[in-house]
């Protein structure tokens, strides 16, 4: 069995678009500049595409230094700096974050119609199993495999991209589902350790080139992908995972698994 790297993407905003890169580095944290940024309510609470759908619709990219996100016919462009650092959460689990200013929550405001301000992560978060992450729900990196989606869309009466279940690494030559029965990818020295199954919400259903949300694939999968974990039920497609060996991923990067 080979099995290969065939995407890599990175989310600079979180629950905005992604990055498709050819090659990444991989940290403690997930792959660089991934959930570095988030858009909150102005009482800090974080603000997804389950509340926001119009978040897909934005498409950011970050090398470091510069920020740029467009949306439709306008892009915003600038280089954050050091500012003073506030409280902020990701699903009631406090964290934190430097504001990035007025004139940027107002390019956001104005176009995601809604009162919102954009931070940058700060700090160190850690979360369960011993992992460090940004502004990601669980674990720093998902991993969805090309043959489970064609399994999917085999199911669907009309298919669907990749980009609709917005993982980090997507690997080719583990089966359908395969991801599910192997608890370590290897690269070299980089090394993933697939912790649990991905339990998939309403964001799937929205259509990241339109913001618009349906009712499929979360009914199709509802009826084949429903599980429990660690006493929680829930449509799983895809796995999370924290890095345990780090440095660079390349797409056509071989992969031993296990």
């Amino acid at each position: 069995m080979t099995v290969v790297v065939r995407q890599l993407n990175a989310f600079p905003i979180k629950s905005a678009g992604g990055t498709s890169v050819g090659e990444a580095e991989l940290l403690a944290t997930g792959l660089r500049y991934d959930r570095e940024f988030m858009v909150i309510r102005p009482d800090g609470r974080h603000l997804s595409q389950r509340e926001l759908p119009g978040l897909a619709l934005l498409r950011p990219s970050f090398d470091g230094v510069k920020l740029t996100v467009q949306a439709g016919y306008s892009t915003l462009v600038y280089e954050p700096e050091p500012g003073p650092v506030r409280d902020v959460s990701v699903h009631g689990q406090v964290c934190l974050g430097v504001d990035q200013g007025d004139e940027v929550a107002a390019w956001l405001g104005e176009v995601l119609g809604e009162d919102v301000r954009l931070v940058r992560f700060a700090g160190l978060r850690v979360v369960k199993r011993g992992a460090s992450m940004m502004y990601g729900d669980g674990e720093p990196i998902s991993v969805l495999s090309v043959e489970s989606l064609d399994d999917l869309n085999g199911r669907l009466a009309k298919p669907l991209p990749m980009r609709r279940f917005r993982p980090n690494i997507v690997v080719e030559g583990l089966g359908a589902y395969g991801e599910d029965a192997i608890s370590r990818i290897r690269v070299g020295e980089v090394e993933i350790e697939l912790i649990r199954p991905c339990g998939r919400c309403v964001i799937i259903n929205t259509d990241q080139d339109t913001g618009r949300r349906g009712r499929e694939p979360l009914r199709t999968l509802a009826g084949y992908r429903t599980s429990s974990f660690e006493g929680s039920r829930a449509i799983m497609f895809g796995r999370l995972g924290v890095p345990r060996g780090v440095g660079t991923l390349r797409v056509g990067d071989v992969a031993a698994c296990s």
